[in-house]
């Protein structure tokens, strides 16, 4: 049995000593993921508030209308754009996107007419076409606003109101949630774009040629490459959870042991894939398409960067059956929801099923040439 192995740790040290020696491999590995941490953790990975740039035109000369303008200036939900003074200049912001929205306060808005005892008034709210969602937010809040400061003039109770809570985990940030495709996208890439990137190449070197003239056995050359495979991949992800940590304040709720096996069978399956293509191609040019075939489907259906509950029924079924799909959400319950390997059985048993039929079908049509 020894003697067995002795070739597949032999292989296993081959490859991952080609690997550090490839620039490109690096960078596809180790390089390119963090390339996509960094745009999504930008645009996710800090938590901020509401916010709308506005230009706040005061056609009154009341107190109250100044003393409003003065209180919108210092609120962080409106960013007032001081330098905006009419509404012609305001339509013409909005038009090239530099404006949410423009509010108009009326010639009569915080005077106190005669009969009443309190300031009344109108705020007007323009927007245009293209942005209304931002335009009717706006005016939503600027209601709440207006309701807070009718409360203080008229002390009616209302009998009926609405109270919100959110049911999300308290921390939960997006970024945890989006880090695990990240994960998935970098499994996915090391899996299926390193061996159909190899394969051909030593084939059209007349490597595997020569391998196959000795007693090396199919299944010593995948086992090889998977434990080299596994390694690598566990080296990436570590590199990936490092600086979501340290950078981006990532919140693991999970343990890494589950995670840790997680990474290893999913490399695996994956792994396989890019068997199956890069063994049975006989050259770059064939194996190149064939691996975007593969991938683009389980990157883009697998809840990888989009969640699957946006999908169509009848799509969301299809891509729960896809080998990349128990890996990302495996993945999510592991870090968002703290669930264990026992918590996982059903996405691990896909897994391994997969493996069981990747695998079969690399051995039926590997190429030593």
């Amino acid at each position: 049995m020894q003697k067995k192995l002795l070739p597949v740790i032999t292989f296993a040290k081959i490859d991952i000593r080609r690997l550090f020696r490839d620039k490109v491999a690096i960078f596809f590995t180790f390089v390119f993921p963090l390339i996509f941490l960094f745009v999504f953790g930008g645009i996710f990975g800090r938590e901020s508030d509401v916010s709308f740039n506005v230009a706040l035109i005061n056609n009154s000369k009341s107190d109250f209308a100044n003393s409003f303008v003065k209180q919108v200036d210092e609120n962080d939900v409106f960013k007032v754009k001081a330098d905006i003074k009419n509404v012609d200049d305001a339509k013409e912001r909005m038009n090239r996107g530099e404006l949410d929205a423009t509010i108009i306060l009326l010639e009569d808005f915080g005077v106190v007419h005669s009969g009443k005892l309190h300031p009344t008034g109108q705020a007007e709210v323009l927007y245009d076409q293209s942005n209304q969602q931002a335009g009717q937010t706006l005016a939503a809040v600027l209601d709440g606003v207006f309701r807070g400061i009718n409360a203080k003039f008229v002390s009616t109770e209302m009998p009926f109101n609405v109270k919100t809570t959110s049911t999300a985990t308290a921390g939960l940030r997006q970024f945890d949630f989006i880090f695990s495709g990240l994960l998935g996208f970098s499994i996915l890439s090391l899996g299926i774009f390193g061996p159909t990137n190899v394969f051909p190449k030593l084939k059209q070197k007349g490597v595997l040629r020569r391998y196959h003239t000795t007693t090396l056995k199919v299944w010593q050359y995948f086992m090889g490459n998977v434990l080299s495979n596994i390694f690598v991949g566990i080296l990436s992800v570590t590199t990936m959870f490092i600086v979501a940590l340290l950078v981006f304040d990532l919140n693991m709720r999970g343990d890494y042991l589950s995670l840790l096996l997680l990474v290893m069978l999913g490399t695996t399956v994956l792994f396989g894939v890019g068997l199956a293509v890069g063994g049975w191609a006989k050259n770059e040019n064939q194996a190149a398409p064939l691996a975007n075939l593969v991938t683009f489907p389980m990157m883009f259906l697998s809840g990888t960067f989009f969640p699957r509950f946006m999908m169509p029924e009848w799509l969301q079924s299809v891509s729960e059956f896809l080998p990349l799909t128990p890996v990302v959400d495996s993945a999510r319950l592991i870090i968002t929801e703290g669930k264990t390997l026992f918590d996982l059985l059903p996405q691990f048993g896909m897994l391994a099923a997969w493996a069981f039929v990747i695998y079969f079908i690399a051995f039926r049509v590997f190429r030593w040439e």
